[in-house]
């Protein structure tokens, strides 16, 4: 059975400097369906990289010239959202673990068994595209947030704190009738379909901000 197949947009970017390993996981991929852009060298990477790269990163911990976790800090410091899986000689298995801490997603030990390689890397895709939709979602819902009038918004931070509409007239100064105005219009500019997923989706928002 194969493992399941990336959307079109998803690539599989291997840097390894052993050129054998590379070409065999890059086979291995391509067999099952991924797209792979192969790199010798992180710097190779490096140069290529752009923001909106869609994927994972298969990305060998010792490598000549900068290493797989130089390499991972640079990403970190451009505040790449690309996910990484470290491929590690048993002796660098401490240092992959450090590097989870740091955010990468896993690490696998040379050698490894293609079948979980395969596994791993349709994992990390299917949670990649995961949270990839999530982040567009949330660039929608700020969107959305900023057109809302000064008063909408007011409304808005008091239907979250679990206000009544009555508590909101009376915080505001309203009348209830206003407050319901406020309310429709607040719901229909968020293109929520309920109050649930109104305050869900600016909850997220807000945590992210205060992150």
């Amino acid at each position: 059975m194969k493992s399941q197949a990336p959307t079109p947009e998803q690539i599989i970017y291997l840097v390894d400097d052993d050129e054998a390993l590379r070409d065999s996981l890059a086979w291995l991929l391509e067999s099952q369906g991924f797209k792979v852009a192969a790199f010798a060298s992180a710097e190779d990477f490096l140069k290529a990289w752009r923001p909106e790269f869609n994927g994972c990163l298969l990305l060998d911990v010792r490598m000549p010239g900068m290493s797989g976790l130089e390499l991972h800090e640079r990403l970190r410091a451009q505040y790449s959202t690309l996910p990484i899986i470290f491929i590690t000689g048993h002796g660098d298995v401490p240092m992959a673990v450090a590097a989870l801490k740091k955010g990468a997603v896993d690490f696998i030990e040379k050698p490894f068994n293609d079948t979980e390689l395969l596994r791993l890397v349709s994992q990390c895709l299917v949670s990649e595209q995961e949270h990839r939709a999530r982040r567009r979602q949330d660039a929608e819902v700020s969107r959305r947030l900023d057109q809302l009038t000064q008063r909408e918004r007011e409304v808005l931070d008091l239907i979250i704190a679990g206000k009544l509409n009555k508590q909101i007239a009376d915080v505001l100064g309203i009348s209830i009738k206003t407050v319901e105005v406020h309310r429709a219009r607040v719901m229909e500019k968020m293109a929520a379909q309920s109050l649930a997923e109104l305050v869900q989706n600016v909850m997220a928002i807000e945590g992210v901000q205060r992150a």
